[in-house]
């Protein structure tokens, strides 16, 4: 059959599946009048085929659409796994994996322990070397020399997608075994390349350029889920330790968010910058019922690290369409263990309020913790209640205890009966009046005329918050201050570190070893919100002591000395522009405690900076492009895009977008109108989309406000 479609590639292959359905349609309407004339009922050959279609059908009705909307590439396989109904896209394409890796070195691991050639308690030891950023707790809370089994380090790997962990399992299996491995279970193109952050331990550099730690198909990690789902991967005791770890993966964003809550799943996630991943197999509500999902993305648009990212929403979204379509929203689902009697190893809300109810009830109140653990002190204080109501002192919370403790208190604060809440009506505020500052979702802001200084407006504007990226406005003020004494400054050559290139979230896309211009990083600093461009930054120019000195004299940079020192230069930066509720520890804004600022002192900032044309020129640049010169002597083309979107609306000119979970969506910006300038600074709002939106409206409001005087 020729398919010759018009439009992209999901439209054409929609379009092949679609007449070739017809197609098999028709194929089986003859064959089923075969069959009547053969004297064989079809009703019964094609019943279960029927259904299959049927469930197919739905699933891809609801997974194509999401799927096609998706700014990015994408592979998915749904299949249930007792019984009808499956979905397929671009299922044999490989894909980069991210930490969806650790699953086939978790597989190679107890594959390699039921062959007798690794043993699952053999100690392994953790040095200072061996510790690697990114995921995990063995990194940031257990000092080198740390003894612990393989199977513990497996668990880690999985529960945590723990970073450390997985290079000392990948030390002890062997990446070539583990390729290998994969090899023999017939998945060809699942492989682990390197270890963690440890690009020189590649054994395939080619597709480590490709595809980063590793790769897959959808396809076959799905093969793999399956065989592990049936115990076919390993040994009996192996597949139940494998099913366990995944089981306790704590990842509760992806495939586990679009569930419905309680949910057990066993599954592994996967997350880089523009690669988000996740694979498991899914519990249905019934004993028995289950299916596996994979889904893979890659060339993601959208690389923010928040909860609403686009690729972690469309894995979410995926899982509850597969959901709904095998099992649908209505089926009953299994009595949850708190219907039952409460006894002892009980847990969960209803607990909790026995327990307060218990507290009330008794004289003496027991005073137990409302910890909603059914431990032996709450035990105990069952007995002592059903005894003083002369009931079987059984320790176990049944019906008739239930009655004799009336209604239960669900929170310290009681709950008023029906006939006292229902008469109650709170009262209510005044009208919003017509004018006023608009409702905006953000914590705090602020308004400020740029050439003045004056402040317009504002709200809480002189509390202390995080201020994710936003800080990166201070890094290229520092740089700016260096500049002032030596112009030189912009031609020097910065190199990527490992710790620059290894800095996590937003990122300017340069690999460890590689250089650039500091005039041309400035780009990569401000417009795509370069972490680790802020670090290599800090690196160069910390290390510089009499430079630093000469432009902040009063800085104290006793005992420190590259990144450190840099920071320190920020905050005596920060005192000579008088921000008063602002603190820096590093200079790129990830969250650590007491790295904070106002928003006051943002627009403070943000004035001074906009007395720097370089910084005035950079943050109102849409996009720029750089050639950078690779250690091996290569040079690539790199491309910076500016992350706010308000550039786009005539007027604006920047400056600065940050957002973490700690700081919510901050954005500090700045509008000319009739030859004034104005800045708004935002910090806490409730999303991306909310912060443009707060902006905007501030903005406006300002203007009408505050309108343009004849003096600009």
């Amino acid at each position: 059959m020729k398919c010759s479609e018009p439009g992209d590639a999901s439209a054409k292959a929609r379009g092949c599946w679609n007449r070739a359905r017809s197609l098999l349609g028709a194929a089986k309407l003859i064959l089923a009048i075969t069959l009547i004339l053969a004297g064989v009922h079809p009703a019964t050959s094609f019943a279960a085929d029927s259904v299959a279609d049927s469930v197919s059908e739905e699933l891809a009705e609801r997974v194509q659409p999401l799927v096609d909307k998706h700014a990015g590439d994408v592979a998915v396989v749904i299949k249930n796994l007792d019984g009808a109904g499956r979905f397929q896209f671009r299922q044999d394409a490989p894909m980069a994996t991210a930490s969806l890796i650790k699953l086939p070195l978790m597989v190679t691991a107890y594959r390699r322990i039921d062959a007798g050639e690794l043993e699952a308690n053999r100690l392994l030891v953790l040095t200072e070397a061996d510790k690697v950023p990114g995921s995990g707790i063995l990194t940031d809370h257990f000092s080198g020399g740390l003894q612990l089994p393989l199977q513990d380090a497996i668990r880690l790997m999985i529960r945590y997608s723990d970073n450390t962990a997985t290079n000392l399992v990948a030390e002890e299996v062997g990446l070539a075994r583990t390729a290998e491995m994969m090899a023999s279970l017939g998945l060809q193109q699942t492989r682990m390349h390197s270890k963690v952050f440890r690009r020189d331990t590649s054994i395939d550099l080619d597709r480590s350029k490709r595809f980063g730690l590793g790769s897959t198909t959808a396809a076959e990690m799905a093969a793999l889920l399956e065989r592990l789902y049936r115990d076919e991967l390993a040994s009996d005791a192996s597949c139940q330790a494998m099913k366990a770890h995944l089981r306790a993966c704590d990842d509760g964003s992806k495939l586990a968010a679009g569930l419905p809550p309680g949910t057990p799943i066993a599954h592994k996630t996967g997350s880089v910058s523009s690669v988000r991943t996740d694979a498991g197999i899914v519990q249905g509500p019934r004993d028995g019922q289950a299916f596996l999902i994979c889904v893979l993305t890659e060339n993601n648009q959208d690389r923010r690290w928040t909860e609403d990212n686009a690729a972690d929403k469309l894995i979410s979204e995926i899982a509850r369409a597969a959901y709904d379509s095998l099992y649908g929203r209505t089926l009953p689902v299994e009595e949850p263990e708190e219907s039952a009697p409460l006894r002892l190893g009980a847990h969960g809300q209803l607990v909790e309020a026995v327990q307060r109810t218990l507290n009330e009830r008794l004289q003496p109140s027991p005073e137990l913790s409302i910890d909603g653990d059914f431990g032996p002190l709450t035990e105990s204080a069952v007995i002592s209640f059903q005894r003083s109501q002369q009931l079987d002192p059984s320790g176990v919370v049944d019906a008739a205890t239930y009655a004799a403790l009336g209604t239960l208190i669900e929170r310290a604060q009681p709950v008023p009966a029906p006939d006292v809440i229902n008469h109650q009506w709170p009262d209510k505020r005044p009208a919003d009046p017509p004018q006023g500052v608009p409702f905006v979702t953000a914590k705090a802001w602020t308004l400020v005329d740029v050439e003045s200084g004056e402040r317009l407006a504002g709200d809480h504007d002189d509390v202390a918050r995080p201020m994710a990226s936003t800080t990166k406005l201070m890094t290229a003020m520092v740089l700016c201050e260096l500049a002032a004494n030596d112009p030189g400054v912009w031609d020097q050559t910065v190199t990527f570190s490992r710790q620059a290139d290894a800095t996590r979230g937003s990122t300017s896309g340069l690999r460890v070893g590689e250089s650039v211009r500091a005039g041309d990083l400035l780009y990569g600093l401000l417009l795509p919100s370069g972490n680790d461009a802020a670090v290599a930054l800090a690196e160069h120019f910390g290390d510089q002591a009499d430079r630093l000195r000469t432009a902040f004299p009063t800085a104290d940079f006793q005992g420190v000395d590259g990144e450190a020192r840099f920071v320190h230069a920020m905050n005596e930066l920060a005192q000579r522009l008088e921000m008063k509720q602002s603190h820096f520890v590093n200079p790129h804004g990830l969250t650590e405690p007491n790295h904070q600022a106002s928003a006051a002192d943002l627009a403070r900032l943000t004035v001074a900076a906009f007395k720097q044309p370089r910084i005035r020129r950079v943050v109102s640049t849409p996009q720029f492009g750089v050639a950078v010169n690779g250690a091996g002597g290569y040079r690539r083309n790199v491309a910076w895009y500016n992350t706010n979107r308000l550039l786009k609306i005539e007027g604006f000119q920047g400056v600065k977008t940050g957002t973490t979970d700690a700081a919510g969506a901050c954005l500090i910006a700045v509008e000319t109108r009739g030859g004034q300038s104005r800045v708004v600074v935002v910090l806490g709002s409730s999303s991306s989309d909310a912060r443009y939106a707060d902006t905007r409206n501030l903005f406006r409001w300002g203007w009408n406000t505050h309108p343009v005087t004849g003096n600009h």
